[in-house]
């Protein structure tokens, strides 16, 4: 009933206030850095199409205090970031579509380099310039795992603004963050820049066990940009971006006592390098580009996997990936004409280590007493009370795309046509290791027992798995232009690519093991371990508007998405205790969305609001216990919700402005099983901040959630126990901004 009665109100202030522009007080740079954009090495269409995007200027992202990827959730509609676990938990929902692990549902270009690995998403990037959302399916210019929408992120160039740069920001939870960046012209054709940033933060959670801190961070970013033009229609920008991550964790509490407790050491550890160039040339009609990059990826996740105070067992999850893209790409407008077409390859190389060590407790929980209870007359003993279940995996995969897209204005009509071709293989060595023994007892008539036998356990697996995806992906949009804006109609097939669950290899182990006791499910290991490619078929309407110069904009959006051999996170059968990315179902889903936009004539009002709906329920997913369909999918939430009021008030401290902002973000109803028997209500985080500046210093004073509501940003199940991740209670701090332009 409350979010019937929200989003009724939510609607009316839409239809009564019209809602905000968005003016930036970077303006005049912003339109200088999308020009230049436009020109040279950004893979868009020529002219802006009507499908809908969210865009974010530099200004609003510092007045939103938007850091990461992660931070973009809620403000755009049915887009949903939530922070629970690690950094390398980087799940992301678009429209009822995501994932918890392996593959994302969103493209990543960070100034137009290709992130593949969604486990590196989350990070900061403190030099944002820019951010656009595209949502809906991309996949013609994007390819794999762009089958929700695509994010593109630009930092800030030194040809947009030479001088130094710093900000410090401290918060709640003994949160500080500070950045120092360089913005040079080193001739009039070389321009660089080079910025450095960290950040700590105690996190708000503690492990009752021991006392320690459970989300502790410490993290930081290094970027260098160079520029070279040596002509108006030559450009070079090459951009090195290396992160390091330190994370304690994780603040997973039982559902059953309501504390964070458990016994063994988690963490998580990344080390990140990313280097991109790109080489663009513009002639009078036509940009060719190639776009270049490679990126390494060093990380290490160690977690009692358990999360209780009892010796379980523990996981390590240790990588190294190395990934190579080529991106070669041209576009050109003539007249009512405009094309853009290119190919794509890439490589991917991932080495991987994950131990799974069983202690005392998981020993006798997992294994000893169900296979005694099998067969009590002859009852085990493992021999030692701890037992190393390894697993090494080489993983390469690799891929090529031929990709074109065409416009073309008839009068008020467009026609948008587009069509990729994406093959991809993928495959696993895999070498898997145990070495143990157990001790099989004869229980006499007296009630002693006397040894029966021993057995050793000595596996060791090897083998060689690899899949081949082959797929068509075609677009098409027609739009109608008209006084009052523009409606269109549009087609598009999603791809999100298949792969191996190499988390599952310890379970295939410990089926081995419990089959050298009479005791298991017989695993086919290509079954267990592989998943195949989730195909969508999307089709959306929807209206954009701009009236009154600009200072009014809005657009509403309904789609319609049929999903085919959709992957979903669950549990595999038998006794085991991880979870895999299966093909179970098949989903729709089905929502709309509500954005828009006003400005006052005098800029001292400025209003925004954005809204999701979204209903993804499953046509097609019976796991062999239980047929779900028509129960909504997990992880997904019905409705996204945010608002803002910029007031730049009449109010000058010294030389100083004032600017108040108040933000309302809201999520919900997520449903937690596929049961649909539990769930997170709808909650609204409200948030406050007063800026004081002058073009060169600002201060902001911010609080966020000030309401301190509280909510859970993450539920699962773990050896039958529950166990929840709250979301941060209220939390306020001040950031400093200062500049110093060398033009």
């Amino acid at each position: 009933m409350f979010v019937k009665v929200f989003v009724s109100i939510f609607i009316c202030a839409i239809c009564t206030v019209e809602m905000w522009a968005g003016v930036s007080v970077d303006s005049v740079s912003a339109r200088h850095q999308l020009r230049e954009v436009e020109v040279l090495g950004v893979k868009q269409m020529p002219q802006s199409g009507p499908l809908p995007v969210t865009r974010l200027r530099a200004a609003e992202i510092r007045r939103l205090g938007i850091d990461a990827v992660k931070d973009l959730g809620d403000i755009v509609p049915n887009l949903y970031t939530p922070s629970y676990g690690s950094r390398m938990t980087s799940s992301i929902y678009m429209r009822g579509l995501g994932s918890r692990i392996d593959q994302a549902v969103i493209g990543l270009n960070i100034d137009g380099v290709p992130y593949l690995n969604k486990d590196a998403f989350d990070f900061d990037i403190p030099d944002m310039a820019s951010a656009e959302v595209l949502r809906g399916a991309q996949s013609v210019l994007n390819g794999r795992n762009a089958m929700a929408g695509q994010i593109n992120i630009y930092t800030l160039s030194p040809i947009d603004y030479r001088g130094l740069r710093f900000m410090a920001e401290y918060g709640r939870g003994n949160t500080a963050k500070a950045s120092v960046a360089g913005y040079f012209k080193l001739s009039p054709r070389l321009f660089t820049s080079l910025s450095g940033y960290y950040s700590h933060s105690d996190g708000f959670w503690r492990n009752e066990y021991n006392g320690s801190r459970t989300a502790a961070e410490n993290a930081g970013t290094l970027r260098w940009k160079t520029v070279f033009k040596p002509s108006g229609s030559h450009s070079i920008t090459n951009t090195f971006a290396a992160s390091i991550t330190r994370q304690s964790g994780y603040p997973y509490a039982s559902v059953e006592t309501g504390r964070i407790a458990y016994n063994d050491t988690c963490f998580y550890r990344r080390n990140f390098i990313s280097d991109g160039l790109t080489v663009a040339w513009a002639g009078r009609r036509v940009v060719v580009t190639s776009l270049t990059s490679v990126q390494y990826l060093d990380d290490n996740m160690t977690l009692d996997q358990d999360f209780t105070t009892d010796d379980y067992f523990t996981l390590t999850q240790r990588r190294h990936e190395l990934t190579f893209t080529e991106d070669i790409f041209a576009k050109g407008s003539r007249g009512r004409y405009s094309w853009l077409g290119g190919v794509f390859g890439f490589y991917r190389r991932t080495r991987m280590w994950a131990p799974v060590t069983f202690f005392n407790a998981g020993i006798e929980q997992l294994i000893e007493q169900k296979r005694n209870e099998m067969n009590p007359e002859y009852p085990i003993s493992w021999d030692k009370r701890e037992f190393l279940l390894d697993s090494e995996f080489t993983t390469p995969t690799g891929g090529f795309a031929v990709y074109h897209q065409s416009r073309y204005t008839a009068g008020d009509f467009t026609f948008e046509a587009g069509l990729r071709w994406d093959i991809e293989k993928t495959s696993c060595d895999y070498h898997s290791r145990a070495d143990a023994s157990f001790t099989t007892w004869h229980l006499l008539d007296g009630g002693g027992r006397e040894v029966y036998g021993h057995t050793p356990v000595d596996i060791d697996d090897s083998g060689h798995l690899s899949q081949t995806f082959n797929e068509l992906l075609p677009k098409v949009v027609i739009s109608y232009r008209r006084p009052f804006g523009e409606v269109y109609a549009s087609f598009t097939k999603g791809y999100k690519s298949g792969g191996f669950n190499t988390q599952m290899f310890s379970d295939v182990l410990q089926q081995r093991v419990m089959s050298l006791m009479g005791l298991s499910m017989a695993y086919k290991v290509k079954d267990i371990v592989t998943y195949r490619p989730e195909s969508s078929f999307n089709y959306e309407i929807g209206c954009k508007t701009s009236q009154l110069d600009g200072r009014l904009s809005g657009e509403i959006t309904a789609f319609f998405i049929d999903c085919r051999d959709q992957q979903l996170t669950v549990f595999p059968p038998g006794m085991v205790t991880g979870r895999i990315m299966t093909n179970a179902g098949r989903t729709r889903s089905l929502g709309a969305e509500i954005t828009a936009r006003y400005a006052t004539p005098d800029n001292r009002w400025a209003l925004s609001a954005a809204y999701g709906y979204t209903n993804a329920v499953f046509r097609d997913y019976d796991n062999g216990k239980a047929d779900f369909r028509g129960r909504r999918v997990p992880y997904a939430p019905a409705h996204t919700l945010f608002a803002s009021v910029l007031w730049r008030t009449p109010l000058t401290i010294g030389r100083f402005h004032t600017d108040v902002n108040l933000t309302v973000r809201g999520t919900g109803d997520i449903m937690w099983n596929e049961e649909n028997t539990l769930s997170q209500p709808f909650y609204v985080l409200p948030g406050f901040n007063i800026m004081l500046h002058n073009g060169n210093v600002s201060l902001k004073l911010w609080v966020e959630n000030f309401t301190d509501t509280r909510y859970n940003t993450f539920y699962f199940m773990s050896m039958g126990r529950a166990f929840t991740q709250r979301g941060n209670p209220v939390t306020f701090g001040a950031t400093l901004r200062m500049n110093i332009n060398n033009d």
